[in-house]
């Protein structure tokens, strides 16, 4: 139960007061249970600057009906703070359908938010920061799309869900790291057209028959690591494991002990709780599985996503209290660009 003074109380427009923000005995006790959840990763200095906001979110979220989706790479205090439902992009697009809340704020960057709305065309969907794009989503165009149609005439398009709808609306089906060579090899095809990820397209030529037709888009957060680095890391420390996100550039993955989505990253340390990892990947992923991986120490080449760090706390309080910003898509461009993502999620894995 909220406490009578603390962040439930806010005014009927629902914006908190400055004096609700307080860290007061009463916010403590609250969220003690947690914080308790990500001590490992949080220090307890910064506590009393995230509770607060942290109480506000969840007690705004029953007074809207609202929910919190939010991807692998947020902070531990969206990740494990405010988050009802968490995971890599497959699973937020999948798990979108399946909530009856009236809001969805999508913790993560802007294609995330356009593929919820998506799937949820009645529904409020609000992305916490107008500034959360993507190097991937920006590296190619529905004008692009349609060139590469031309060029290559009759060859399927599989686009990465790191795209926007304007280009889902060109493509055949999408897909994401951790469905994509099932997405591929369901079409029945010799050859497709895969994009806009060059290094995810290589990974999937390597784990199918199918021709691959690679796009030269990257993303900016794993085209920085090498395979130098990885050996490296090799050296500075034993008995490391090194898992990584198809992502990465070849010479990475070929010095990865697994290669895999984030959601596969997860498990495989949850399966296999090896007792020191790398995770070679956005590093705010790492912090959230060492929050739940008490057994494994965790070696951090950190590479920070720019634009999923737009996304605060603060930010995911203010959308709540004013409903903004909102994701819109014109309805003929959403009619199509949702049979793309439709698709996706009627292939079965393997």
């Amino acid at each position: 139960m909220p406490d009578a003074a603390g962040p439930a109380q806010a005014p009927r427009d629902l914006r908190a007061a400055p004096g609700d923000l307080a860290y007061t005995p009463a916010v403590a006790e609250a969220t003690a249970p947690i914080y308790e959840r990500m001590k490992r990763v949080v220090p307890a200095i910064e506590w009393p600057f995230h509770a607060p906001l942290i109480h506000a979110i969840n007690a705004l979220k029953r007074e809207r009906n609202a929910v919190v989706l939010a991807h692998n790479y947020q902070t531990p205090e969206i990740f494990h703070g405010v988050a009802d439902i968490v995971g890599d992009s497959l699973a937020l697009a999948a798990r979108a359908t399946q909530t009856d809340a009236d809001v969805i704020v999508l913790a993560g960057v802007h294609f995330m938010a356009e593929t919820a709305k998506l799937l949820n065309p009645s529904k409020t969907v609000l992305i916490p920061s107008r500034n959360a794009g993507c190097s991937l989503a920006d590296s190619i165009t529905a004008a692009d799309v349609r060139l590469l149609r031309e060029a290559h005439p009759g060859v399927p398009v599989v686009a990465y869900v790191n795209t926007s709808a304007e280009v889902k609306a060109e493509v055949d089906i999408c897909c994401t790291s951790g469905n994509a060579v099932e997405v591929v090899e369901s079409l029945g095809v010799d050859r497709v057209l895969f994009l806009p990820d060059e290094y995810l397209a290589k990974y999937v030529a390597t784990q199918t028959k199918v021709e691959i037709i690679a796009w030269k888009g990257h993303c900016e957060v794993h085209e920085r690591f090498t395979g130098a680095e990885i050996d490296e890391f090799r050296r500075r420390f034993d008995r490391l494991t090194v898992i990584a996100h198809p992502e990465c550039p070849p010479d990475v993955l070929a010095a990865a002990d697994f290669v895999g989505s984030t959601a596969r990253m997860i498990d495989f340390v949850a399966g296999e709780k090896p007792p020191r990892v790398l995770m070679v990947t956005e590093c705010s992923m790492s912090d959230n599985v060492a929050a739940a991986s008490p057994d494994t120490e965790f070696v951090r080449p950190c590479n920070l996503c720019p634009h999923m760090k737009t996304v605060t706390l603060a930010g995911i309080l203010e959308a709540l209290q004013t409903l903004e910003p909102r994701v819109e898509i014109a309805p003929e461009l959403a009619d199509r660009a949702r049979r793309s993502v439709e698709r996706m999620l009627a292939v079965k894995p393997r």
